[in-house]
C-alpha cells in the first residue's frame, strides 16, 4: 500500500522526534530527487518491535560466519523505548544472545533509498550490521543472487565503517570483493546516518550525507549485478565469528547495544 506523508511531517519527525540515550538533534539530509517515504519505522512507541514491519531471524547456528550468538525474540535482545530501537547483545554465563531483525516476506523493494540512523556498540568482538538480501535466491544460492551491506563495523577496528557488495563475480571468498571503507569519528559514541541509493544504473553509500562509495553496473550480467530483484532490510548485532572475532572478544565484555533512531525506506512511484 503506498502512504505519502506531507514534507512539513518529514522535517518535523526529524527534528523533534523522542530521545534516545545521548541523541542529540537529528540532522536532515537530503533525499535524491523525485524519491517519496514509502516505508519507516520511527520506532516512537514502547516494547518489541512492531511485528507488521520486522520479524526475526533465529538460533545458534554460526551463520555461516562461526558467530558466537544466539539470536533470540526476547525484549532482552530487541526493545524499543524513548524513541529508540535497542539491539542488545548480552553474554550471561559465556553464552551470548542477541537479536537479527529483518522485513523479510514483510516488506521488500527494487531500488530505492534507505537511510537508517544509529548508533554503533563498542567493544572488541561486536559486528553490528545493517544490509540487504534478496527475498527469493533467483539467481542461485549466496553470492549468487547478491547482498547489498549499507553498514558493517567490526569492534577491533573501532569507528572504521565498511559499505560492501557481493556477488558471484566479486566476493571476499575469492579476493574480488568490492568495498570501500570510511573512517567515521565517534561512530560508537553517537548517532550517524547510513543510507544507501539503488537505481539500475548503480548502487551508491551516504554517510552524514556524505557520498562515501559508489559502485557502478559494469552492463556483465547478474554475476557482477544481480540488483534487478527485491531485497529486504536487516538489523543486527553478531558476536565473534570469522570477521568480527578476528581479535576475539573481550572476556570482560558483557554487554554491547546497537540503538537505532529510524529505519526508512524512498522510492520513485513509479518504483513501488
Amino acid at each position: 500500500m503506498k502512504k505519502y506523508f506531507p514534507l512539513f511531517l518529514i522535517l518535523y519527525v526529524s527534528t523533534v522526534c523522542l530521545s534516545c540515550t545521548t541523541k542529540k538533534e537529528v540532522p536532515v539530509y537530503p533525499v535524491p530527487e523525485g524519491m517519496e517515504l514509502v516505508w519507516s519505522d520511527e520506532f516512537d512507541y514502547e516494547g518489541p518491535p512492531d511485528p507488521e514491519k520486522w520479524a526475526y531471524s533465529l538460533g545458534a547456528n554460526g551463520w555461516g560466519n562461526a558467530e558466537l550468538q544466539n539470536y533470540t525474540d526476547s525484549t532482552e535482545n530487541s526493545y524499543v523505548k524513548k524513541g529508540c530501537l535497542s539491539i542488545t547483545a548480552l553474554n550471561k554465563d559465556g553464552a551470548w544472545s542477541s537479536a537479527r531483525l529483518k522485513t523479510q516476506f514483510i516488506a521488500a523493494w527494487k531500488y530505492g533509498f534507505f537511510e537508517v540512523r544509529a548508533k554503533l556498540p563498542r567493544g572488541i568482538g561486536t559486528w553490528p550490521a545493517i544490509w540487504m538480501m534478496p527475498v527469493r535466491d533467483t539467481y542461485g544460492g549466496w553470492p549468487r543472487s547478491g547482498e547489498i551491506d549499507i553498514m558493517e563495523h567490526v569492534g577491533y577496528d573501532e569507528n572504521i565503517i565498511h559499505n560492501t557488495v557481493h556477488t558471484r563475480d566479486f566476493n571476499h571468498k575469492n579476493g574480488t570483493q568490492k568495498t570501500k571503507s570510511r573512517e567515521i569519528p565517534g561512530a560508537v559514541k553517537d548517532f550517524h546516518t547510513y543510507a544507501l541509493e539503488w537505481n539500475p544504473e548503480f548502487i551508491r553509500w551516504y554517510i552524514d550525507g556524505e557520498v562515501t562509495y559508489t559502485y557502478d553496473n559494469p552492463g556483465t550480467g547478474t554475476g557482477a549485478w544481480p540488483f534487478d530483484i527485491p531485497y529486504y532490510i536487516i538489523l543486527n548485532l553478531a558476536v565473534g565469528g570469522s570477521w568480527g572475532g578476528l581479535e576475539g572478544v573481550d572476556v570482560d565484555l558483557k554487554k554491547a547495544v546497537m540503538e537505532v533512531d529510524y529505519v526508512r525506506v524512498y522510492q520513485i512511484p513509479e518504483n513501488e
